[in-house]
């Protein structure tokens, strides 16, 4: 009995395991392969609710010894589960992705390769923003990849070839509202305010509130598959709130 609740303890507070499904973190990590998260690094998330029926995360974090960075690899719950639309939560639907970009970042695309805010170079592994890179739309296309990024704004016309730049927020951060950029902010603050934008005769409203700028309560991701072909990520969806990072992965096994 003792064993037991300390291994539950200790998958809780300090270290996790999980297996990765899927072909969107290629060629770093394969279908099939167990990646290990270390929970002290960002501080575990603790559940202040039990009740994993319902849609909202309640939980609290404790403190770690280092901070997420661009470039690390990250474990999440993935906010759509529930939803199209909606960030919501899920208990066990979870996913692997690269952070891009961390709070306080600001993530751009540059002719398919993912550029790091902080040094100006590229970030990630290259394998398949090089191809991106080279291959023509109409390749891409016809092999089934969806282009059109998310949609803030038509006349930016993102794609996953070109986006950005991006500002992610950090807890305490404040945006100006327009009616031009309001819809890069729709589900972040619907998810913290329960509340949506909306925009009436030039200006924006949060719920019937006039509304001109908006200060974040949550830190937030970019979190991005490293086959860039064939991973959905916030380059369609948007954001990730701090509150659905599991951990941060340190080490992988090779499946058998």
């Amino acid at each position: 009995m003792t064993f037991v609740l300390l291994y539950l303890v200790g998958r809780v507070l300090i270290c996790d395991s999980f297996i990765v499904r899927g072909e969107s973190m290629e060629p770093v990590i394969h279908s099939g392969e167990r990646v290990w998260v270390n929970k002290l690094k960002m501080g575990a998330r603790i559940y202040t609710d039990y009740d994993f029926t319902k849609p909202t995360l309640s939980s609290f974090r404790l403190p770690g010894f280092s901070k997420v960075e661009a470039g690390d690899l990250l474990v999440a719950n993935y906010p759509y589960a529930r939803s199209k639309d909606t960030i919501t939560f899920q208990i066990n639907y979870v996913y692997l992705k690269r952070c891009y970009a961390a709070p306080g970042d600001t993530v751009r695309i540059r002719n398919g390769y993912y550029v790091d805010s902080q040094t100006g170079g590229h970030i990630g592994d290259l394998k398949y923003q090089r191809i991106l890179s080279e291959t023509p739309d109409s390749v891409l296309m016809a092999a089934g990849v969806v282009l059109k990024a998310m949609q803030v704004n038509k006349r930016l016309g993102w794609t996953i070839r070109d986006f950005g730049p991006l500002p992610v927020p950090r807890r305490g951060d404040t945006v100006n509202l327009t009616i031009d950029n309001y819809r890069i902010w729709l589900r972040p603050i619907l998810f913290e305010s329960g509340k949506r934008l909306n925009a009436r005769e030039g200006q924006v409203y949060l719920g019937d509130e006039l509304i001109c700028d908006y200060t974040f309560r949550s830190s937030w991701y970019f979190l991005g598959g490293d086959n860039v072909l064939d991973s959905r990520d916030s380059r369609y969806f948007g954001l990730v709130p701090e509150e659905y990072i599991v951990g941060i992965v340190v080490c992988k096994d090779k499946k058998s």
